[in-house]
């Protein structure tokens, strides 16, 4: 499942394709992804102007000049290609949507598994929607910060990983990257999420580390999606099970848990 790394990479590619573009010609190859296209969906958009190019948290989002706005989610296996009109190919097997622009570009939604998602959502609609109305703050936003994580951690008697997890305590925040905040804040994923908070709910040292980790390793990982490098060789714990551990002098070796159905791996030595 793509994280919010590669959704916001996705955003900086499609941006230059899409914003401020008309849609001359949308093309539908089957009736559904994960469910239904919304009613007259390619007729909606055809002639409409996409005003920006935004994402909230795994989302991706297109105010269009209509008013509504396109909500797209590239599910387990959705990618998009922007190609130029004069060296379009022929549709892939799996190419589902094509946007034409006025940009001159063809942006393809290319879909295996069809567990990715298209809506348009109507004018005034949107901070409603089921997707999107739960969701916390950004977490590279100002509005996440060492507050913001104690208050919603206080009093939780979960692992503080499982809580990271929460979409409604940090949106768009996954399992690899949660593992390797939680390294860089030399917390452990498996200790109390109350145990960054007082009882007050005022925020301890240690949820101001972890807040700084979170932020440190998203704004990594984005700079390397969006320059194509490969993100797995960067990855400080996650699927590094039995190496030694990448903090210098720790010495220590990478474990695996399962927590909440995922793995977890983390340093036993020198996460806390």
């Amino acid at each position: 499942m793509p994280e919010l790394p590669e959704v916001e990479a996705v955003r900086r590619r499609l941006e230059p394709a899409m914003a401020r573009a008309r849609f001359d010609r949308v093309l539908l190859r089957r009736g559904d992804l994960r469910g239904p296209f919304p009613r007259r969906f390619a007729a909606r958009l055809a002639g409409d102007t996409a005003l920006a190019v935004r994402r909230r948290a795994k989302y991706l989002l297109v105010p269009l000049s209509s008013g509504e706005t396109l909500l797209m989610h590239l599910g387990m296996s959705g990618s998009f290609r922007v190609d130029r009109r004069s060296v379009e190919g022929a549709p892939g097997r799996h190419d589902h949507v094509e946007f034409r622009m006025s940009s001159g570009a063809v942006v393809t939604f290319n879909d295996p598994r069809r567990f990715g998602m298209m809506d348009l959502v109507t004018a005034g609609a949107l901070a409603t929607h089921p997707v999107l109305s739960t969701l916390g703050p950004e977490p590279l936003s100002p509005e996440f910060g060492a507050a913001a994580l104690a208050a919603a951690c206080r009093g939780r008697k979960i692992p503080l990983k499982v809580a990271l997890l929460d979409q409604r305590v940090v949106a768009g925040l996954g399992n690899i990257y949660a593992a390797e905040a939680l390294h860089v804040a030399r917390l452990s994923p498996e200790r109390q999420a109350s145990t960054i908070a007082t009882p007050s709910g005022a925020p301890r040292e240690s949820a101001r580390r972890l807040v700084a980790a979170i932020k440190q390793v998203l704004t990594e990982a984005i700079d390397r999606q969006s320059k194509h490098v490969y993100r797995s060789s960067r990855f400080r714990v996650y699927d590094r099970e039995a190496e030694r551990c990448r903090r210098g002098l720790c010495g220590g070796t990478i474990a695996r848990r399962t927590q909440a159905g995922r793995s977890t791996f983390f340093c036993p030595r020198c996460q806390r």
